[in-house]
């Protein structure tokens, strides 16, 4: 009795993952397509070397020389390498910018990314009717948005939103805003703006929970320019499949696991609890489960939900978790280039080669942690190298703060390669991938001193 209950258990569920399924890929009511996008790269005078961040560290005057020696293993093993880049307050004599220097770091971040999509794509400026940005920690008045409109002319009925507080996630985030801003105004042109400013965040203090920041987060940005005009299908390089978010932020744990604030000293700093890696597998978990119903075989599918119920019907029975097969559905994985550590657990978890990871450790080690513009680096890194095929899947997934969880899929449109000047890869792409022996023996959070 109970094998036939559990049948027709799995039978109902069965039924409703596709019925669920039709639901959303029926939902939309107008193809949205990516024409192309841009990434900004700084300047060789702004490359930092891995020894350069320790020695903007020592300008501290509370850190001890235990502290430095733990940063600099930190450094070390961090998957970075010399060559990625800061702005221009860390190069002085003395570390003290002031708001206007973050202002001048984001400008140029900003115009430059915008400057070399328009010029990528032809596109022009009274034409884009959506304007997003998104940046977590510098919000000036007026607001980027609103100096991105002054510095390019846009037109005065454009649609704006300014992002804040959002985390390295927030660029899909801006994605998945603009998906929906795009199915509502019609025959238009939607642009995102990702980007993070570093000028005035660099943790001088000694709680060791403060300092990871220091040494993974580096100067960038990326401009994407997204449509709904049908006539776009044929210029655009990718359409766009899915977007899948999942916030976690109700949970006092997963709410407050990556915080700014002050320490004892009064000297402000982002912190990182020892609940982040919990709080990142208990988020990413149910966005992949989400993604998996909507791009996964039905096969694959019945597989993962019989597995589960298996487990839970029958504790009492070892049954080990079945992981589907996403690298049989996506050619390309792009996650957040968080840290070498939690590549490799992304890597362990949902089973990709070397080569699907290849992007974002190259990202990592070129131009470090650029927050939410990261996953584009990591685009522009797969098309140099001649790999994306008409009808390959692109698959970006980016968490932060909050805790919050974003995945977005893209189906490209034609064969792209993008080796030309405005790949921020076009002039060393030959040299890479590098091959990476870094051990990583420190801690994914570092404990805040008592």
């Amino acid at each position: 009795m109970m094998t036939i209950n559990l049948e027709l258990l799995l039978l109902g569920l069965l039924i409703t993952l596709l019925s669920f399924k039709f639901i959303i890929t029926r939902r939309a009511s107008c193809k949205v397509y990516l024409i192309d996008f841009a990434c900004y790269k700084p300047p060789a005078s702004l490359k930092c070397s891995k020894d350069h961040i320790i020695y903007t560290a020592r300008k501290g005057e509370h850190l001890s020389q235990r502290l430095m020696d733990f940063l600099k293993k930190i450094v070390e093993r961090s998957g970075l390498g010399d060559s990625t880049y800061l702005s221009q307050p860390f190069f002085g004599q003395t570390y003290d910018p002031l708001m206007e220097d973050s202002r001048k770091e984001v400008e140029m971040v900003v115009f430059g990314a915008v400057d070399a999509l328009l010029s990528k794509t032809g596109v022009k400026c009274e034409d884009i009717g959506i304007l997003i940005v998104n940046c977590c920690v510098f919000n000036p008045e007026p607001s980027l948005s609103s100096i991105i409109v002054n510095r390019f002319k846009l037109r005065e009925n454009i649609i704006t939103y300014n992002l804040a507080g959002m985390g390295c996630g927030a660029g899909l985030l801006a994605i998945g805003l603009a998906k929906h801003l795009l199915q509502v105004n019609h025959n238009t042109y939607a642009m995102v703006v990702s980007t993070e400013s570093v000028s005035e965040n660099f943790y001088h203090g000694k709680d060791l929970s403060k300092h990871l920041i220091n040494c993974l987060f580096r100067m960038g940005g990326a401009a994407i320019l997204l449509s709904n005009r049908p006539s776009d299908h044929n210029n655009s390089k990718y359409q766009l499949l899915h977007t899948i978010h999942t916030n976690t932020s109700s949970s006092d744990r997963d709410y407050k696991c990556i915080f700014r604030e002050e320490d004892t000293f009064g000297i402000k700093g982002i912190g990182i609890t020892k609940d982040l890696p919990v709080t990142a597998l208990a988020t990413i978990k149910p966005n992949i489960a989400a993604l998996g119903v909507v791009i996964l075989p039905i096969k694959e599918q019945f597989l993962f939900i019989t597995n589960y119920l298996a487990r839970k019907l029958l504790p009492s029975i070892n049954i080990q978790p079945y992981i589907p097969n996403y690298a049989n559905v996506v050619e390309h994985f792009l996650p957040h280039v968080g840290r070498k550590l939690v590549l490799d657990h992304l890597q362990k978890s949902l089973g990709f080669s070397d080569v699907s990871m290849e992007a974002s450790r190259m990202t990592l080690y070129r131009f470090g942690n650029t927050s939410s513009s990261s996953i584009w680096y990591a685009f522009a890194y797969v098309e140099a190298k001649g790999r994306v095929k008409k009808g390959n899947r692109v698959w970006q997934i980016a968490f932060g703060s909050g805790f919050k969880c974003n995945s977005v899929v893209w189906q490209a449109t034609k064969t792209v390669n993008d080796n030309d000047y405005d790949n921020p890869w076009a002039d060393k792409i030959s040299g890479f991938p590098m091959s990476l022996t870094i051990e990583e023996s420190t801690p994914l959070f570092l404990e805040a001193t008592k």
